[in-house]
């Protein structure tokens, strides 16, 4: 099934954004949506052929009624991925920090992986893909509710990867876990192995496209998820 209505959640900027233009490029057409318009516009002029768009937060009540709406305009989906969602350093703990960061990426992101499975469910095909982190794979000391909330992210896909597996060979889930990629969201001194946003959008695309369950950006990063996974506490707790 070729894909052509593709659905990119938090299109406004970094790999989201990065995503919907090459899909653009391949003539697909393309929904994107974001908090800020002025983004999404400058990608519509970009591709006014291809592009169609949703202003809205999804931590926001009303954001089905949005996504259905423009779901309508597009006539339908053939993919959705949801690359929304936030990560700020946080020594102090802040409940602030610690609130936005669940209600974006627990909360937000489970709105719509809930209802976007429901759609390919009930179409009986479809591709439905998440943008989660390596840092899924422990907890961390300076950001802890940003990489739990990755750990839900990669833990509820992969149940519904199972669930999607039962249904129909036509229908996948895919969970993308990158390590540090080239955009605001990369925050630190201490970077290494830092993938270009376009190398990081081709890798996705190509996963989501392959219909896997599971994708390291880049294939390197699967190491440091095995030594995040298996290192012992006391080894750990020295290189944080």
């Amino acid at each position: 099934m070729s894909l052509r209505k593709i659905i990119v959640i938090g299109a406004s900027s970094g790999i989201g954004r990065k995503i919907a233009e090459l899909y653009a490029e391949k003539k697909y057409k393309v929904g994107i949506t974001g908090r800020r318009n002025p983004l999404l516009q400058e990608i519509k002029q970009q591709f006014p052929e291809q592009i169609e768009t949703a202003c809205f937060d999804i931590t926001a009540d009303d954001c089905l009624v949005h996504l259905q709406e423009l779901v309508q305009r597009m006539q339908g989906m053939d993919t959705l991925i949801l690359s929304a969602g936030v990560g700020e350093p946080d020594k102090d703990l802040s409940w602030e920090i610690d609130k936005m960061t669940v209600d974006t990426n627990v909360n937000g992101f489970l709105k719509i992986a809930n209802w976007a499975f429901h759609y390919f469910e009930k179409k009986g095909s479809g591709r439905l893909a998440f943008i989660s982190s390596v840092a899924a794979y422990r907890g961390g000391l300076h950001a802890p509710a940003y990489n739990a909330s990755k750990a839900f992210q990669s833990s509820y896909a992969y149940g519904l990867a199972l669930r999607a597996e039962r249904i129909s060979p036509q229908f996948s889930v895919t969970c993308v876990e990158p390590g540090f990629v080239a955009t605001k969201m990369a925050k630190g001194h201490r970077l290494f192995w830092v993938v270009p946003v376009h190398k990081a959008a081709r890798q996705i695309i190509h996963a989501v496209e392959k219909r896997k369950r599971q994708a390291f950006i880049s294939r390197r990063w699967r190491l440091i998820a095995y030594l995040l996974r298996f290192l012992p506490h006391c080894v750990y707790k020295r290189m944080v």
